[in-house]
């Protein structure tokens, strides 16, 4: 028995690549701002400065407004991702904002294809499609998305109407294709940020055990060298027994601080 494979159109999904999208390219430039887009320039070099860790929001919110969407979206691969929990929206302005960390499946999705060609894409999105999905959104009558990667993720930036068929035109295409380029800046410095306090953190773990290794060693020296004079029976015969006993016990936890003490340097070695 043949069983037909539904394709993202039979869904609702219309992804075209604009490389071939003649009817894009025809559309009037409308007129806009053009003071806008150095401010948003501005604001977006502020905060990689400034506030690294807000950079992609700052990035679809300038998006929103450069562009004059209805909604604005960065997703990428998650790290632990799934066939069914493959991307992540970590960063949305807009209408749909309220869907801030949403999680889309590998496919059908216009991040894959996107991605998959390499390339900027137009996207309409309907009811089906989202029906599909399992969520309930506006549909998207006009959107247009960029692909951006580093070295370490991957992933997609959007902008969408919700209501608009002919929406964005040619200058909001090189507007998106310079911020997706901020995008994948933006991830970059997010990650290498991450992995720093990380190292940090393992740094600072480092310092405190050794702290405590030298707080607990110094007392522990002390009290080994006493039950050691019990042992060799300079305290009597009932103590001798005892500092038998004891030392032993000591002498296996003065080993484990000693391996303690050099734990941080082999540690802080690798910063």
């Amino acid at each position: 028995m043949n069983v037909s494979v539904r394709t993202p159109a039979d869904l609702g999904l219309i992804i075209t690549d604009l490389q071939s999208d003649a009817s894009f390219v025809a559309r009037p430039l409308r007129a806009r701002d053009v003071t806008v887009i150095p401010e948003g320039m501005r604001r977006i070099a502020h905060a990689l400065v400034e506030h690294p860790t807000n950079i992609l929001q700052v990035l679809v919110e300038t998006a929103l407004e450069l562009c004059s969407a209805d909604s604005s979206a960065i997703s990428f691969e998650k790290e632990d991702r799934t066939e069914d929990a493959y991307y992540q929206w970590v960063a949305i302005a807009g209408e749909y904002s309220g869907m801030y960390n949403a999680v889309f499946p590998h496919y059908p999705t216009g991040c894959s294809i996107c991605l998959e060609r390499g390339r900027p894409q137009h996207v309409r999105a309907f009811k089906p499609y989202f029906d599909y999905l399992g969520i309930t959104a506006a549909p998207v009558t006009d959107g247009l998305m960029f692909p951006w990667q580093t070295d370490e993720a991957r992933g997609t930036f959007y902008i969408l109407a919700h209501g608009r068929t002919e929406a964005f035109d040619r200058d909001d295409l090189r507007i998106m294709e310079i911020l997706a380029d901020f995008a994948a800046i933006g991830v970059r410095q997010l990650r290498q940020q991450k992995l720093l306090m990380e190292r940090a953190e393992a740094a600072a773990q480092a310092s405190m055990a050794n702290d405590l290794a030298h707080k607990i060693n110094n007392p522990l020296q002390s009290l080994i060298n006493v039950l050691y004079l019990c042992s060799e029976g300079h305290n009597g015969e009932a103590a001798k027994i005892v500092g038998h006993q004891a030392l032993s016990d000591l002498e296996r936890l003065s080993s484990l601080v000693r391996e303690l003490l050099d734990l941080p340097h082999q540690k802080l070695s690798q910063f």
